[in-house]
């Protein structure tokens, strides 16, 4: 696979990589006290953030008392969010002040880096994109994550964690009052997913946490008493965001603009690279893609359209179509039935656990927590087809989550059979590969031992989306390489168009957040030069206006991995193993890639 073209000796985020650093054993003790202290100020501000990571209780350090999180929302009220700003800033000064990173070992200097970007983005977040004035989303999915975390990890007796659940029902109508005072307008596409998402809140409330509430207890009593007023709470929300915001008028939309996506790019992929040169890269990486996947077709569409002619006389680029968008039709009829998404996923993960043991690729840790469930309804607007929620940091041997989107009963038809022929039963593969094994669940299996563990925290809490994304592609290639599904060119056919996705995915972001690419043509770009079926190009399209930034990093981390395989795979020699390599890379946790170079490499 192609690498982006980057020096040997590169400006991360201001930091010369190729620097020596001289550490003191002051200097790193006095960090990771520092680290520890901005982890458990920053989270006790955001106790949605608190249980995601594991951190359940926190000691005010100014009147000694022990604060719940778990039974808390954030506090997002204007003198909430001035208060997220404050503590940022003066950790900011703190940091570049008391322990600056040239005085620390390389490790705590990559942690260091981690933790001010991070500050960084929170706020340039909070000065100057400011979702939270206008995107609803943002409180929706708050909610829902508050909600939800506690019903799957078993961090304290269930009575207690359904107390605190019914504690943030209860609270849960003064926080949509404060997400109403904050919010002043939202791009249309916004408000939509709300509704959606918010839906999936009372859907939240009525049917996953009633039926977990002992019949005939305190807490019975407890939530008939505080889900019906929070059920309706988030009925008027919905109504007022239908009635309400979507009619105020705006100049803003969903697209960043140059400016401020060129500064959140930085922040995000961590790396010396602009988006100009991703989308230029990425553009190349697309037409050698399309030809090796031609290569690959020619055969199968002899074989499965014995009666055609190989379509020579059409343009390349429409003969690539032709010849590929057939084959692709073909292997596609090979899809599991609507209601058995989530059963196809489960019966592939037997198998792609045994080819990892036999190819000694990565290691795998002897817990067994991982868990294959639908995708919460709350998160289905950014999640429409899979996602990957890991153990918290703080509670590694809690349950870490795959989830498959299943389609809803409403879908008509043909929306549920292009959505199906595009998760088939061979890029399904792909798909568990991915987000389970040995992609995300490994890597956060790993991450999730590093200690100590203000390090571990850091570096979960942090952690670059680029290494995230990146590795799940680059071992996904490596399991190809390695001959994954016998070789089969069906399979790899499948993933190539799913790697086109990954490709797809930068110049699509790029262009519609920067450069005004109008759906249109993203439609037109997905579903004709990256063979999409309409479904997901529809959800991508959604996906894109949703977020910014993150769609790049499958393709920046997949090639950022590939250079520092290289890399590593030249110094060690004759002596270089897969399992030796991966190991490391994933032990280290979820660094920037150049930094994790840094480590790897240093002699």
């Amino acid at each position: 696979m192609q690498v982006l073209s980057v020096p040997a000796c590169v400006l991360i985020s201001g930091v010369l990589m190729a620097q020596t650093f001289h550490s003191s054993g002051d200097a790193n003790a006095k960090f990771a006290k520092l680290s520890e202290e901005f982890i458990h100020e920053t989270l006790a501000l955001s106790p949605s953030a608190a249980s995601q990571a594991g951190y359940h209780h926190h000691v005010d350090p100014k009147t000694g008392k022990t604060i719940a999180l778990d039974a808390l929302l954030d506090d997002m009220s204007a003198a909430g969010v001035a208060e997220q700003r404050r503590v940022n800033a003066q950790w900011r000064e703190r940091f570049r002040t008391e322990t600056p990173i040239a005085s620390l070992g390389v490790e705590d200097a990559a942690d260091w880096q981690l933790i001010d970007d991070q500050i960084a983005l929170t706020l340039l977040e909070l000065d100057r994109i400011q979702n939270y004035k206008h995107n609803p989303t943002f409180y929706v999915e708050l909610l829902g994550g508050a909600l939800f975390q506690p019903l799957t990890d078993d961090f304290a007796p269930e009575d207690v964690r359904l107390g605190d659940i019914l504690s943030r029902i209860a609270a849960s109508p003064h926080f949509l009052d404060q997400a109403r005072s904050q919010l002043v307008d939202a791009d249309p596409i916004f408000v939509k997913v709300a509704i959606e998402e918010n839906d999936g809140n009372i859907d939240l409330i009525e049917n996953t946490i009633a039926p977990a509430i002992p019949p005939g207890s305190k807490l019975k009593a407890q939530f008939d008493k505080v889900a019906p007023q929070a059920i309706e709470a988030l009925k008027n929300f919905s109504r007022w965001l239908q009635d309400d915001l979507a009619k105020r008028k705006t100049a803003r939309t969903w697209r960043l603009g140059k400016e401020l996506y060129a500064e959140k790019f930085r922040l995000v992929m961590e790396t010396p690279v602009s988006s100009d040169q991703v989308l230029a890269d990425a553009e190349h990486e697309l037409k050698k893609t399309r030809a090796e996947m031609l290569q690959i077709a020619l055969p199968l569409h002899k074989q499965y359209f014995p009666d055609h002619d190989d379509h020579a006389s059409l343009s390349a680029q429409e003969r690539e179509n032709k010849v590929i968008g057939e084959v692709l039709q073909r292997i596609s009829d090979d899809h599991p039935k609507r209601d058995a998404l989530v059963q196809t996923v489960k019966d592939d993960l037997a198998s792609i656990r045994q080819f990892i043991i036999d190819k000694k690729i990565v290691s795998l840790k002897s817990r067994d927590n991982l868990k294959v469930i639908p995708t919460p309804p709350f998160m289905r607007g950014i999640y429409s087809v899979a996602g990957f929620h890991s153990a918290p940091p703080l509670d590694p041997n809690a349950e870490a989550q795959y989830w498959i989107t299943p389609i809803d009963p409403k879908t008509p038809e043909d929306r549920a059979e292009s959505k199906l022929r595009e998760y088939n039963n061979w890029v399904l593969k792909w798909l568990t590969i991915h987000e389970a094994l040995p992609g995300h669940y490994v890597q956060a299996e790993h991450a999730n031992e590093i200690q100590p563990v203000t390090r571990r925290l850091a570096r979960g809490l942090f952690g670059n989306g680029a290494y995230g994304e990146g590795w799940a592609e680059y071992i996904a290639q490596v399991m190809m390489q390695q001959g994954f599904a016998d070789n089969d060119p069906r399979y790899r056919i499948s993933y190539l168009k799913v790697w086109l996705r990954g490709v797809g995915n930068a110049i699509l972001d790029v262009r519609m957040q920067t450069m005004k690419m109008t759906d249109d043509q993203a439609m037109s770009f997905m579903m004709n030069d990256a063979f999409q079926t309409r479904a997901e190009a529809e959800g991508k399209l959604q996906r894109a206006k949703l977020s910014s930034t993150q769609l790049p990093t499958y393709y920046v981390g997949t090639s950022e991995w590939w250079r520092l395989r290289r890399a590593y795979e030249a110094a060690r020699g004759k002596n270089f193993t897969l399992a030796d390599f991966h190991d490391r890379a994933l032990d280290q946790g979820a660094l920037p890639v150049p930094w994790l170079g840094k480590i790897l490499l240093r002699k």
